[in-house]
Formats: C-alpha cells, sequence, structure tokens
C-alpha cells in the first residue's frame, strides 16, 4: 500500500512538472512588447483595424503591441517572417487570404497548412469597384458593354496579384465575359493613389475607398459581399447582378508553427476581448467591416478548408502555377 502511494505520489509529481513550465511560459507571457505585423502600407484600411486590434489587446494583456507594417508581395510578407519568427508569441501576424491561394499560382517558401499558427479569426473586408466621379462609366453593366466593345482596355488596381480584390474581379470578369487589364499595387493606399492621379480607369479594393466615394471623388460600382452595406444601401452587390461573386475575407491573428497552447489562449482570449471594445467596433465600421469571429480550433479548420477551396477557383480561373 505504501509502495503504491509512493508510486502515485511520484507520478503526479512527475506529471506536474510536464505541465509547469508550460503553466510558467504562459503566467509570464507576455514579459515585453509584442510585434504585430500588418502586411500592408501605413494609411491604409487593414493598418488603421490593425492598429486599433493592437491597442486594445494590449490593454488586456499589459503590454504594448506594436504594429509593424511589411507591405508588398500581394500581402505575403508577414507570412514570410512567420518562418524565422520563434514561437514565443512576441511575433504575430495577418495572414491575408492570399495565404490560400498564392501556393496555387506559383512557388512559395511558406506550407498554408504546416508554418502557421491560427490564432483568431476577427473581422472581415467590404469589398467594391470604384472609378472616378467623372468616368462615363456608371454602372456595372456600363463597364461591362465598354469591355465586350474594348477587350484589354479597362484598366483596374488592386492591393496585388492573387489578394481578394484582384481574384473577386476576375471572377467576376470571367463570369460576365469580358478581359480587364489588372494594375497590381502593394496595398490600399497606393490603389488610391493611382485611381486619384487619373493612372487606372477602375479600382478593386476594401473600403479605404470609402471618405472619396463619400467626398464625391469616386463612384462606387458594385460591393463583393453576400449582401449590401449599411454605409451604402443602395449599391447592389455582384452576386445580386447575376455574376455569382462573394468575397469577405475574413481575417485574425496568426503566429508561426509550434506556439504553445498556454501561450496561444492568453493571445486568443486578449483579442477575442477586442469584440466587445467600442473603439474597436467603432474602426470596423468606419472601414464597414463586421465582426467574424473564429476561436483556434473553427480558424485552422477554416483554414484547411479554404486552402483546398481556392485551389479549384484558381484551376477554374486558370490561373494555377505550371509545373
Amino acid at each position: 500500500m505504501t509502495n503504491r502511494r509512493d508510486f502515485i505520489t511520484t507520478a503526479t509529481a512527475a506529471a506536474a512538472g510536464i505541465a509547469l513550465p508550460s503553466l510558467a511560459r504562459a503566467q509570464a507571457f507576455p514579459a515585453r512588447p509584442i510585434k504585430y505585423i500588418c502586411p500592408w502600407p501605413a494609411g491604409g484600411s487593414t493598418d488603421a483595424v490593425i492598429r486599433a486590434l493592437a491597442e486594445s489587446a494590449g490593454k488586456t494583456l499589459g503590454q504594448t503591441i506594436i504594429v509593424e507594417n511589411k507591405p508588398g508581395a500581394g500581402g505575403m510578407l508577414g507570412a514570410i517572417e512567420m518562418l524565422g519568427a520563434k514561437p514565443d508569441g512576441y511575433t504575430l501576424t495577418q495572414l491575408p487570404h492570399g495565404v490560400f491561394r498564392i501556393p496555387h499560382m506559383q512557388k512559395v517558401a511558406y506550407d498554408t497548412l504546416k508554418d502557421f499558427t491560427w490564432i483568431a479569426c476577427l473581422t472581415g473586408y467590404t469589398f467594391g469597384l470604384v472609378v472616378p466621379a467623372d468616368s462615363p462609366i456608371k454602372s456595372i453593366q456600363d463597364l461591362v458593354a465598354y469591355a465586350k466593345a474594348n477587350p484589354e482596355k479597362i484598366t483596374y488596381g488592386s492591393t496585388g496579384t492573387g489578394t481578394s480584390p484582384h481574384l473577386a474581379v476576375e471572377e467576376f470578369a470571367q463570369a460576365a465575359g469580358i478581359k480587364l487589364t489588372h494594375v497590381p499595387f502593394k496595398g490600399n493606399a497606393d490603389n488610391m493613389q493611382a485611381i486619384l492621379g487619373g493612372h487606372v480607369m477602375a479600382s478593386s479594393d476594401a473600403t479605404g475607398w470609402g471618405p472619396h466615394v463619400e467626398s464625391g471623388k469616386l463612384r462606387l460600382l458594385a460591393t463583393y459581399g453576400s449582401k449590401r452595406t449599411k454605409r451604402w444601401p443602395n449599391v447592389a452587390t455582384l452576386e445580386e447582378l447575376g455574376y455569382k461573386t462573394v468575397s469577405d475575407s475574413p481575417f485574425g491573428v496568426c503566429g508561426p508553427k509550434g506556439m504553445d497552447p498556454a501561450i496561444v489562449a492568453t493571445l486568443h482570449e486578449a483579442f477575442r476581448k477586442t469584440l466587445n471594445d467600442p473603439a474597436v467596433l467603432a474602426t470596423f465600421d468606419k472601414y464597414d467591416q463586421s465582426v467574424i469571429y473564429m476561436n483556434t480550433a473553427q480558424y485552422t479548420r477554416f483554414a484547411r478548408e479554404t486552402f483546398v477551396t481556392e485551389k479549384t477557383t484558381i484551376e477554374r480561373l486558370g490561373m494555377s502555377k505550371k509545373g
């Protein structure tokens, strides 16, 4: 009986010894500022949303979350940085929807399903197609008619090759039987400068174009969501117009592979609480973004499923990588 009691005591202590380091790390985390990568330029809608999330989550964690902009490569520079980051919770990133589709289009350095920790999904975009207010194109019907008469003459900007604003327009164009010319930019700010400066005829983007539509500089032709926006309820969706194109690109916060589950749980809870912060919700409203929440398990499952469905989309559009 004594031997059995000693064995149980020893076994319990051993189990506790295994659990304690993880618990201690979680209790000590975070002990210094955290870096949260925004893979888009400063001044755009994603940058504003990520900064609001970082400020709010930082208050819960008791540490500053520093937003670092790394624009370029269709929003994939955050993903690439995760490959060399320590899985200690101090380097995080937004992983945009392109991470699910670009690997099907070209060779990439990362493995979407193996190289990341999907901590929490928090929101998603409202995308739309805009033209200058003085453009003779006043509707999607006008754009389709012009493009059919003038193949590839309509130029449109987006936030990069393989991004949601790019792929949504390509899906629309395929459904409409038209050919457009795509001009990629590093992010929302560059894309808006191009259309406002007359360098492209149209622009596909998240609602960084909102203030320019409201000021009368740009005209909104259509949005890409499953339903109309609250701010522009008179503007139809591409789905309503018969083009079977829906895109909202959910996103949140991710880290490198191999993160301690206890640290993931701490970060998840801090970012989940941002969805109750009036300042964060006001920023969502400003850019017509809704709450799209998924916990770690749900977000991980979403990543696996979306990777497969995006492969089908890329193949349908004839944009699969060769070889």
